[in-house]
């Protein structure tokens, strides 16, 4: 024997836990949610994507997922609704496990704006993302850098403009 034990359970287990992302800033309800939370608590959208990747040139993948906006209107932002200049202010910045960072702004998502169908996938080509972590879609995009693998946060707010 080499005096080496296997890990415990509860390690292993650890380990192997699915990923979660979660929602902070100025939000009423702030949450954590792991890629089978967004499965289970908002319909799911497809969307068939090419963008193209400066590393290995156009992908062509299918991903599956609830909007964004549904997502983060559930944990409500600080934001009269009612009022179209109040939620025009508000930016969403969403960090994934690498640290890669976009920010994407309230309007883009909002149906009386853009209504860009920004996803949180939760499937990408028919597999699961449970362990690798939901994946922010943005399907309008040609170019694939605001796409953000294993995402680990999702801040929502509003941002002073210093010196304007």
């Amino acid at each position: 024997m080499s005096g080496i034990s296997a890990p415990s359970r509860s390690v292993r287990a650890a380990s192997v836990a699915p990923r979660s992302l979660v929602l902070k800033g100025e939000l009423v309800r702030p949450a954590a949610l792991t890629v089978a939370d967004l499965r289970a608590r908002w319909g799911q959208r497809r969307a068939e994507v090419v963008f193209d990747c400066a590393k290995n040139g156009p992908q062509h993948h299918t991903f599956e997922g609830p909007l964004l906006r549904d997502v983060v209107g559930d944990a409500r932002p600080a934001f009269d609704p009612a009022r179209r200049k109040d939620r025009s202010r508000f930016l969403l910045a969403v960090t994934g496990g690498d640290g890669h960072r976009t920010v994407l702004s309230w309007a883009e998502i909002d149906a009386d704006f853009a209504d860009s169908p920004i996803l949180l996938a939760t499937a990408m080509d028919g597999r699961g993302l449970d362990m690798a972590g939901s994946q922010l879609v943005v399907p309008s995009d040609r170019c694939g850098a605001r796409y953000i693998s294993a995402i680990t946060s999702v801040w929502v707010g509003t941002c002073a403009f210093a010196g304007l």
